[in-house]
């Protein structure tokens, strides 16, 4: 387990671009996405690699890295031991610290790092490229994305990465001299991060969510202490959400670049050093002169599209994170009016006969359907799919008056159909039990029979889809395909 390395733990702690590479033994931990890359970096720094997974879908994969000289091990068992002499894991942010694997690192006293912190040490010390990060429960993906708009109107050479899709690794590969990277983070790439310095952070927000990751007692206090790590050492702006105070009392408490500032943001009136809205335009008083009696427009509150309240709140955070980092102000317009979205958060998908199909399949937890709810008077829900540990309680007790009726399906479907039950026992509730992906076009049919003029069918799961589906996107392409097969009869 880590025995008869040449490297000491000395050296792993302050290794970067140009430490002695080709020494180090290094264990990659899962052939995904992210994976592949670390893999990929690694061989770039001219690393020893060793990749293991206990999947067989990564057969092409395999291959190419094989002929790269990478040591590639797949399948059943390929994982339960730690090659001797390993000097450091790089790990796939989904693996949990449980796993065996990880375990005989912690035990062999081996670090292990995710791709996020790999990333960081390929740029130092000589080719730093500052980072904007974002995280939060919900919110980040759209939030990433108007960062990057933001700072592509700005005329920056800006990339969205991480857990937005596009390892940070492959990006640092590029032929691409970038100014700037926007970086999506999820709490499973903060668990393994610990070395790094963003220039500016935000934390969008924080509920439950991925609770089945961190496993047994005060599992959501060790997911939100992960969000929190987002802040350490960063050097310019930490950015919190005013409507949730513990986002402010993790910059209250994260340990900083000295000079590093507090930025508020708001969908209210801003207080100094923040930035919010007044008279439906979104203003800045944290990155002007004269913040103290005057706030400088930076957009229309209609230039978020699509418009829903939780939307301008993503806006607004993005707009204090590409301000921090000197984007004029109406690039910040400029940006929000160019954004294209990618699909499956609050995307109407059909308009007929009174009635609105909207997918919002991207909603894989409570908090994230409730934000999509607020934008709707009267609808009709489809739900479920893998909580992941969260409860529906809350949300039913907010939107109960909202719910013309709700159709459930997925593994955890009947704990949202007892919750249901309790909390809006008035309203009409279907209950699934297929698991095939088919099931769709009974599921619009039923919200169809169920819905209103001036309703609104709304697919906003609250749950992960891997119980059922390849993912979130492949269940709201199923969505839309059988609503658009519903409206054709």
């Amino acid at each position: 387990m880590g025995g008869g390395s040449v490297l000491t733990k000395d050296w792993m702690s302050s290794a970067n671009r140009l430490s002695d590479w080709p020494s180090a033994n290094v264990v990659v931990a899962g052939l995904g996405v992210s994976g592949f890359a670390a893999a990929d970096g690694l061989m770039s720094l001219g690393a020893k690699v060793t990749v293991l997974d206990e999947s067989d879908a990564y057969a092409d994969k395999a291959m190419l890295l094989e002929h790269l000289d990478v040591t590639v091990r797949l399948g059943k068992g390929a994982t339960a031991q730690l090659p001797p002499g390993t000097d450091l894991v790089v790990t796939s942010p989904g693996w949990r610290p449980s796993a065996p694997l990880l375990r005989q690192a912690a035990a062999g006293n081996v670090p292990v790092w995710g791709e996020t912190e790999l990333a960081w040490r390929m740029m130092q010390p000589d080719r730093v490229i500052p980072w904007l990060g974002i995280t939060g429960t919900n919110g980040k993906t759209t939030t990433t994305q108007m960062v990057e708009s933001m700072l592509i109107a700005d005329g920056k050479k800006a990339a969205a990465v991480g857990n937005i899709g596009r390892p940070i690794i492959e990006a640092i590969l590029d032929d691409v001299d970038y100014d700037v990277f926007a970086v999506e983070l999820s709490s499973f790439q903060l668990h393994w991060m610990n070395n790094v310095n963003l220039h500016s952070a935000v934390v969008l927000n924080l509920h439950q969510d991925h609770l089945e990751w961190y496993e047994g007692d005060g599992a959501f206090d060790r997911y939100a202490a992960d969000k929190a790590k987002i802040y350490q050492g960063v050097t310019h702006s930490c950015v919190y959400n005013v409507a949730e105070p513990v986002t402010e009392k993790m910059v209250e408490e994260a340990e900083v670049v000295e000079g590093a500032r507090a930025i508020g943001f708001t969908t209210g009136i801003p207080a100094i050093s923040m930035l919010g809205v007044v008279d439906d335009l979104i203003v800045d008083r944290a990155f002007v002169p004269q913040r103290r009696d005057s706030a400088l427009e930076l957009a229309k509150v209609s230039d978020v599209q699509p418009f829903a309240p939780h939307n301008v709140a993503n806006a607004i955070a993005a707009a204090a994170l590409t301000r921090s980092y000197g984007v004029a102000a109406t690039s910040v317009a400029d940006g929000l009016k160019r954004l294209q979205l990618a699909g499956h958060r609050i995307q109407q998908v059909a308009d007929a006969e009174g009635i609105t199909w909207v997918d919002d399949s991207k909603a894989t937890n409570p908090h994230a359907a409730n934000s999509a709810m607020q934008a709707y008077d009267s609808f009709v829900w489809v739900a479920g799919g893998q909580a992941k540990g969260t409860t529906f309680d809350e949300l039913i007790q907010r939107n109960r008056d909202k719910l013309r009726g709700a159709v459930v399906i997925g593994v955890d479907r009947e704990m949202i159909a007892e919750a249901l039950a309790r909390h809006a026992p008035e309203v009409p509730v279907r209950v699934l039990d297929t698991t095939d992906t088919g099931v769709m076009d009974e599921v619009v049919e039923l919200a169809g029979s169920m819905a209103r003029p001036g309703d609104t069918v709304l697919l906003s799961p609250g749950c992960a889809s891997l119980d059922m589906y390849d993912g979130y996107a492949a269940r709201g392409d199923s969505f839309a395909a059988a609503v658009k097969k519903y409206l054709a009869r």
